[in-house]
């Protein structure tokens, strides 16, 4: 494996479908084998699933915990950092990435959209939270339509 130079954030809902799951594992797979360390929130749906992507690819996948505990962490996380921040933890998700990749989602991922943006962090949205085509799109956010799209709009939006 090479040594990674980027880190790219994926966030997402806790609680997903099989179909959001299978698109998460292949997000973080996609992304371990261009050599990106991944960050996650660290718990279980989309977080679990990408985690396990990066881990299928021999990769690096940080889990940035809301609680004290490791318990209920993803299996297959390589670093757990366990913030006892509970959603304010969403912060330092997305702030540790160069860019974001929004899967799907829920209430906590379009606060953790927000958040990026508030910090600078072009944020690349694969079923997730955006505006309808004929509302236009919002500055700094790009939509994807497929998991290899999305991973390379997100390298193509890292910082050089």
């Amino acid at each position: 494996m090479t040594t990674p130079t980027h880190y790219v954030s994926v966030i997402g809902a806790s609680q997903c479908s099989a179909e959001t799951a299978a698109l998460g594992e292949e997000v973080g797979e996609l992304l371990a084998r261009r050599g990106c360390v991944v960050v996650c929130g660290g718990m279980e749906g989309v977080m679990a699933a990408v985690a396990k992507g990066v881990r299928q690819a021999d990769g690096t996948c940080i889990g940035i915990l809301p609680t004290l505990d490791r318990r209920g962490a993803a299996p297959d996380l390589t670093y757990s950092l366990c913030t006892g921040l509970g959603h304010a933890r969403n912060l330092a998700v997305v702030a540790s990435g160069d860019v974001v990749i929004a899967l799907g989602g829920a209430w906590g991922t379009l606060s953790e959209i927000g958040l990026a943006r508030s910090v600078g962090r072009q944020v690349i949205t694969l079923r997730s939270w955006s505006l309808e085509p004929d509302e236009g799109e919002l500055e700094g956010l790009q939509r994807a339509s497929t998991p290899a799209e999305a991973v390379e709009l997100a390298l193509g939006a890292l910082p050089h």
